[in-house]
């Protein structure tokens, strides 16, 4: 081999060797390299401690690691991290320079603490004062590897697995991060591009955009954010934003909230601009996603307490509640299902305060059909009131309210007292909405008044006072001809029930009631025709849903006459008619009323025995 081939091949072999110890670990002392990292980390009010052993790699760019490292701001003795090892990976122009920049900071395996005390405040201060400053030597890249997060207090960490990259890079003026990890069971990923933090530590507005996404929905926002005027609240942000999940109760269990009426909601979503600070929020233009409805609108929310407070004013073209409205049965035990009796109780309705407006063209419950309708609803802690404002129904119109209090001890019952009135409503029409016979005809008015409380459905109709009153103007049954029966001497054609082709005008029908303890006396039953009029004395139980009166006929010709009378007695939907005796007693309500019964799932106390038309 020639002299020049073999000093060639010397030199390659010897930058080879050279090459491989650099790129190889290096030993070093643990406490002198700390020192060194010590000094740049102590410009932002930070020292570093390491347990283990220190190595330095040269290639393919100067590392530093430390292994049990503790990090933690200089005046306090406890940590903001610890545990894990500390890769520093050195700055080449800070090198150069003279001086150890650090480039990129990576902790793998560390827990972290979020302090309620001013420990992070100091290097933020810090951080945010050399910003201002000008152009500065900073780590262009923080990565958190397998860390845990935990919170003041607890000694388990809030979040688990959790892998974060920020990439601030020196000729760039924005900052872009990348989360995922494990809060609560479940795993979740969150991204933030074009912060640029340079713009926050002058005061000025910086763009930002940002997203969560989790197994049951995301969360994204995009606009301008500043810091707030008082730094307690942080940032101010201000923008556009969009929150979506298949299911609000195991959404808001997730984070650790609650929310007004929570278990009756379940897809949900909302967008539109919002203004937030601290924990107050603005939201001027919403669009919210309830099932298949939309509705549009304004609001605000209050997250300062665990109580979240919400204000909004919607209104849509169509509103469907049958949904809403089936889940409350299922939530009540009225959907049909065998299961034992749900206690009525408003805890998990009230986990929130909330005060709504609501406004539909047209609106549906089940088969019913509302138009211009307005109603509110305010939820307080232990109460509920639910007003409808107005709506028209079958050529009239109906208004009501509701108020649902807790009592008892530990709020075990609830206190219920409603109201309402309806006027000029077309009665057939409304019982064919319902899927029920339309046996009576004519604009019909009334109101009533009730009150109870109870732990259960049937505790509350046991213990139900109140009154109900029902008048019916120029209007006719429908299927029975009441004229041919008085002279039939009460009885019926053969085959005209069957027919139906019977028909008895009337110019006034009116009922009252008074309710005491579950159980309905009919004060006032009559009927006036122009060749007849006709009585109705008895009782309905709302206990056992059933129902027993006596109804007496009398022509108008010769009213001193007596007519026939008839027995109507039964459970509400199966009651039967028959012909009673003159001086036979009057049927009396049964003794076994006297006591509440199971409701066993039938809607009857609430919703007409079609109930099922009202739930999907």
């Amino acid at each position: 081999m020639s002299p020049r081939r073999l000093s060639l091949t010397l030199g390659l072999a010897t930058l080879t060797l050279a090459g491989v110890s650099a790129a190889l670990p290096w030993t070093i002392g643990t406490e002198g390299a700390a020192r060194l990292v010590g000094r740049e980390l102590a410009a932002y009010g930070l020292s570093l401690h390491a347990e283990g052993p220190a190595t330095l790699r040269l290639l393919p760019l100067p590392r530093l690691d430390f292994a049990r490292t503790r990090i933690a701001e200089e005046s306090a003795a406890a940590p903001l991290a610890e545990g894990g090892r500390l890769t520093i990976v050195l700055d080449p122009i800070g090198l150069m320079a003279g001086r150890i920049g650090i480039g990129s900071l990576t902790l793998d395996g560390t827990k972290l603490v979020l302090t309620d005390d001013a420990r992070w405040a100091g290097p933020l201060r810090r951080l945010s004062e050399q910003v201002r400053a000008g152009w500065f030597v900073r780590p262009h890249r923080v990565v958190l590897k397998n860390a845990a997060l935990a919170g003041p207090g607890h000694a388990e960490p809030e979040i688990r697995d959790l892998d974060l990259d920020l990439d601030w890079p020196a000729w760039g003026g924005s900052l872009d991060g990348r989360a995922r990890f494990t809060w609560r069971g479940q795993r979740a990923r969150a991204n933030l591009t074009d912060l640029r933090p340079a713009a926050l530590a002058e005061g000025t507005a910086s763009p930002f955009a940002a997203s969560l996404i989790w197994p049951g929905g995301s969360l994204s926002a995009e606009g301008d954010a500043r810091l707030a005027a008082e730094p307690s609240r942080g940032l101010a942000l201000e923008g556009t934003g969009k929150l979506e999940t298949r299911s609000l109760p195991q959404t808001l269990a997730w984070i650790g909230r609650d929310a007004a009426l929570a278990p009756l909601a379940e897809t949900f979503a909302l967008e539109g601009s919002f203004s937030a600070e601290g924990a107050a929020v603005m939201l001027p233009r919403l669009r919210v996603r309830l099932g298949q409805n939309v509705l549009d609108g304004a609001g605000q929310a209050s997250l300062a307490t665990p109580r979240a407070a919400v204000q909004a004013t919607l209104a849509a073209d169509s509103l469907n509640l049958a949904p809403l409205l089936g889940q409350l049965l299922r939530v009540l035990g009225l959907d049909g299902e065998e299961r034992a009796a749900p206690a009525l109780a408003l805890h998990p309705f009230t986990g929130g305060d909330l005060d709504l407006r609501l406004s539909a063209a047209a609106a549906r419950i089940g088969p019913v059909a509302l138009e211009d309708m307005a109603a509110s609803l305010l939820v307080r802690d232990g109460a509920v009131e639910i007003a409808l404002n107005r709506a028209a129904v079958q050529g009239g119109t109906v208004k009501g309210r509701a108020t649902l209090t807790s009592a008892g001890i530990n709020g075990t019952e609830t206190e219920v007292k409603a109201q309402g009135a309806l006027d000029q409503v077309d009665l057939g029409g409304l019982l064919i909405d319902l899927g029920a016979s339309r046996w009576v005809l004519g604009p019909s008015q009334g109101h009533f008044s009730f009150e109870g409380s109870g732990r259960d459905l049937a505790d509350l109709a046991a213990r139900t006072s109140g009154r109900a009153a029902l008048t019916i103007d120029r209007g006719a049954i429908v299927g029975l001809d009441l004229a041919d029966v008085i002279q039939r001497h009460g009885g019926v054609a053969a085959g005209a029930l069957a027919r139906r082709n019977g028909r008895t005008p009337f110019e006034r029908a009116s009922l009252s009631l008074r309710f005491a303890d579950g159980v309905g006396e009919i004060a006032e039953g009559v009927l006036q025709a122009s060749a007849l009029s006709a009585s109705l004395r008895g009782y309905v139980s709302l206990r056992d849903h059933s129902f027993r009166a006596r109804a007496e006929l009398h022509p108008r010709a010769d009213s001193a006459r007596p007519g026939p009378l008839f027995d109507l007695a039964g459970p509400w939907d199966a009651v039967t008619v028959r012909a009673a005796r003159p001086g036979e007693a009057e049927p009396e309500l049964p003794t076994s009323s006297a006591a509440p019964s199971a409701f066993h799932g039938v809607p009857g106390l609430i919703l007409p025995g079609t109930a099922r038309a009202y739930a999907p």
